[in-house]
């Protein structure tokens, strides 16, 4: 068969080939054992004609006697018996072995060839030869007056009824046989039928290479895609995907209950949590999800979820976005340098010169105070460098950034990637705090609290916004969620998260307070923490 043949053709030709095999095999084995069945029962019957024969008076007292002409009445006894059950023959055998009766007059008196079978009083059943054919017999024996054995009778059917039995059974046999052979040809081709829809239409070799396609395509991107049941079974996973989620175990034919603990992830990947293109955080990873539902023919097949991994793009972004403050912060900085240069240089030319200095000396005391102010306090370069710049870019936006009063971090922290998460946690109040101040009441200003103790270190940020919206303090830390307007490609949602999820790889704590003014207050360990990571939402 052609390997372009039709899978429903295949199909049909494969099972209408076994099934004529079967039938075949089936019926002729059901054919020989009808025909041993059939030499059983002509034995038996065989055996019944010869019991009835050597139970007569007449033949036994034939063989006690020593009289010729009662062996005359014995072969017309047999042969009167013999056309009223249709046997072949039934021949009386005296002790000796010399028949008394048989079909050919020329063997009565001649000694029979084989042995007696009955001496020791049992009766015998076989297939003969015979002088006659084929036949099966039956043999009986004779008993005298004292139970004795004198003598044999054999009684046979021709091989040849047992023959015509069969032949007489087989078409009926044979009836069955198509009858089978039809309903099975029906069947397989409802199978052939049900399962062209089942694989919707697609030949074996379109199967065999969508799947060589597939497997090349899903592990060879560089996306994460899982495929779900229309029960939420996992039914496929590539590589990319269970490196994004940190699965380790083998997820085909589990749900997601087995493989991920409650959270965002779960709800997002079960379609709990709907929505196109949505944000979630996990340990290592800032992933973007999205899921299908699949539909195919009217008939739901599940449901295809891709996993994007956004990571280094939100930091590229995030720092883009800061050197885009910086700079237009700077930028609005220099138009104010021009302007004071303008006027310093007014005041030269109206030989005010004891002015000139007086103003050229309270500019740059505004601009170094600040800066050496922080230096006094923040001992570490980074955070001390974030802080100023963060109060540029406030400025820039009509908010004052304060540092306050007891304020003191050290010059030495753990280890750089403690630094790197201050900075992530710090930068991502400040930014929150700036944008809130800046819509508030006027005038606006961020107050920034750090204090290190020997055992931790606690960051505050408060504003003088409008604060967290009532009934939001529990989703504030949640990714994609936000209170500000959206703005297309800004990243809204994902500070507050990535604040949480850095606070909590560290092992420290959020608190935070809704209503006007809100404060928060993160507390981090200076010392690695096994305790459970939280965040607490306290209202005011």
């Amino acid at each position: 068969m052609s390997r372009r043949a039709k899978l429903s053709t295949r199909i049909l030709v494969s099972q209408m080939v076994i099934l004529v095999v079967t039938m075949c095999i089936g019926f002729f084995l059901y054919a020989w054992v009808t025909s041993n069945q059939l030499d059983g029962q002509y034995q038996q019957r065989a055996l019944s004609i010869a019991q009835t024969v050597a139970s007569m008076p007449e033949v036994r007292d034939a063989l006690l006697a020593e009289d010729v002409s009662q062996h005359s009445t014995v072969q017309q006894l047999a042969a009167t018996i013999q056309r009223s059950t249709g046997a072949t023959f039934i021949v009386v055998i005296n002790r000796s072995g010399v028949r008394l009766t048989h079909p050919t007059p020329e063997l009565i008196g001649q000694r029979v060839t084989e042995p007696i079978h009955v001496l020791d009083g049992q009766t015998y059943v076989d297939v003969d030869p015979g002088s006659l054919g084929p036949s099966a017999d039956g043999f009986a024996p004779v008993f005298g007056p004292h139970g004795t054995v004198v003598g044999e009778v054999s009684a046979g059917i021709k091989e040849t009824q047992v023959n015509d039995a069969l032949w007489h059974e087989l078409p009926w046999i044979a009836l069955w046989t198509v009858l089978a052979l039809g309903i099975g040809a029906v069947a397989a081709l409802l199978l052939a039928r049900q399962l062209k829809r089942t694989t919707f239409g697609l030949e074996l070799h379109e199967i065999a290479r969508l799947l060589q396609e597939r497997e090349a395509m899903l592990h060879g991107v560089r996306e994460g895609v899982i495929t779900f049941d229309p029960t939420g079974y996992v039914t496929l996973i590539n590589d990319e995907a269970r490196r994004l989620i940190g699965l380790q175990t083998d997820a085909l034919g589990k749900g997601l209950d087995e493989l991920l603990p409650e959270g965002r992830l779960r709800e997002v990947l079960s379609g709990e949590s709907t929505g196109p293109d949505q944000l979630v955080l996990t340990a290592n990873h800032r992933l973007v999800v999205n899921r299908m539902a699949v539909n195919l023919a009217g008939r739901r097949l599940g449901a295809v979820v891709t996993l994007r991994d956004r990571t280094e793009v939100d930091e590229l972004m995030r720092e883009l976005t800061s050197s885009r403050g910086l700079t237009d912060a700077l930028r609005a900085q220099q138009h104010e340098f021009a302007n004071r240069m303008h006027t310093v240089a007014g005041l030269l030319e109206l030989g005010r010169t004891t002015e000139a200095m007086a103003f050229l000396t309270e500019t740059r005391g505004a601009v170094e105070g600040f800066a050496e102010t922080v230096s006094a306090r923040i001992g570490h370069p980074v955070v001390a460098a974030l802080i100023v710049a963060k109060a540029t870019v406030a400025a820039e936006r009509a908010v004052t950034l304060l540092l306050s009063d007891v304020s003191r971090v050290s010059q030495t922290l753990p280890d750089p990637s403690f630094s790197q998460a201050i900075v992530t946690i710090l930068g991502n109040l400040i930014d929150n705090a700036i944008d809130a101040a800046s819509l508030g009441p006027h005038p606006a200003h961020v107050t920034v609290r750090l204090v290190q103790t020997e055992h931790d270190l606690t960051i505050r940020v408060s504003d003088t916004g409008t604060g967290i919206p009532q009934g939001a303090s529990l989703s504030i830390f949640r990714e994609g969620f936000s209170t500000k307007q959206s703005v297309a490609g800004a990243g809204r949602g994902i500070g507050l998260a990535l604040v949480q999820q850095v606070t909590n790889r560290i092992g420290g704590t959020i608190t935070v307070t809704d209503g006007p003014g809100p404060v928060f207050t993160v507390v981090l360990p200076l010392q690695p923490s096994d305790a459970p990571q939280r965040t607490d939402v306290v209202r005011a």
